[in-house]
């Protein structure tokens, strides 16, 4: 079929290569602006529209698609269908009626829950046991519209942010190439979203990142897990009169307890509001993250040792 991909990170890259190896005609690609990255604060593209220029397709770069014009251009596209993938923007409905069969969206969650910025992250830090990928036809709001495709998969004790945003983008790949298998064949059905489990799923706040070692072991580690590897859960620890903010980028649940906060052993098991964590990978301010015995070689953090 004849389509237009709008996508902007990562997660978006494995659908739109997997739609062009399976045949389809790519007419355009929308991804969001090159914006200023790194230290020299130079204009970076966007993963979709470097892949994009890598295949030689074509690629839009608008700040909005509210203007009568932009609107225009994208009809002129004449795609059957346009595939959505954290693109960024919100779709007006003149771009939602412009595809010959509709718009359809790749989102991470097991739709109707965790609508919104950041399924991935509070599926985790909500201690589900499971989440999954749904094919959403797109619809007016925010994502609302009737589900297509679902596909599942667990959430374990070792599960990051990380790697499952990994193991969801190639998931949401598969699940679109059948989808538009099915759409093109006239027999891809779509349901309406139950009103019973809405749950939204806001953007990750900066001011919510700081570990709160108040909370039972499990949810500690669901907080840590949720945020890794970006943006990061952290703790303060203080050493040789100066105070360090340090990330942790993995944990495990321990034996043991002890105030919330404290050191309970020499390898860095801290006791929570109910049960103790292990931290096995950390970040200091400024390195690389490491494991805990490289991490505690330039590190001291003795038993006794509050942290906060």
């Amino acid at each position: 079929m004849r389509l237009v991909f709008m996508g902007t990170p990562d997660f978006a890259v494995p659908t739109l290569a997997a739609l062009l190896d399976a045949g389809h005609d790519v007419a355009a690609v929308y991804s969001q602006p090159p914006r200023p990255a790194g230290r020299g604060m130079s204009e970076r593209l966007s993963p979709v529209h470097h892949f994009a220029l890598t295949h030689n397709l074509e690629v839009h770069t608008p700040l909005s698609l509210k203007g009568a014009e932009e609107q225009k251009a994208f009809t002129a596209h004449k795609a059957d269908a346009a595939v959505v993938v954290a693109y960024g923007l919100l779709l007006p409905k003149a771009i939602l009626d412009a595809p010959r069969k509709g718009c359809f969206n790749v989102h991470a969650s097991l739709l109707p829950r965790w609508r919104g910025a950041a399924p991935i992250q509070r599926a985790i830090m909500a201690g589900d046991a499971e989440t999954g990928v749904t094919i959403m036809r797109m619809a007016e709001g925010l994502d609302t519209g009737p589900m297509c495709l679902q596909g599942r998969g667990p959430i374990q004790a070792t599960t990051t942010a990380g790697l499952l945003h990994d193991n969801l983008m190639h998931l949401g790949a598969r699940l679109m190439v059948e989808a538009l298998k099915q759409l093109r064949r006239g027999a891809l059905a779509c349901t309406p979203q139950p009103e019973a489990g809405v749950t939204y799923a806001k953007k990750i706040d900066k001011g919510e990142t700081g570990i709160d070692f108040t909370g039972t072991a499990t949810e500690v580690r669901n907080h840590i897990h949720g945020l890794s590897p970006f943006p990061g859960a952290w703790f303060r620890l203080d050493q040789e009169g100066r105070t360090f903010r340090i990330k942790v980028h993995l944990c495990e649940i321990a034996d043991g307890k002890g105030k919330p906060g404290e050191v309970i052993d020499d390898k860095l098991t801290i006791a929570c509001g109910e049960g103790a964590i292990r931290l096995l990978s950390l970040q200091r301010e400024g390195k690389s993250a490491m494991g805990l015995e490289e991490f505690l070689r330039g590190f001291s953090a003795p038993k006794g040792t509050v942290v906060g």
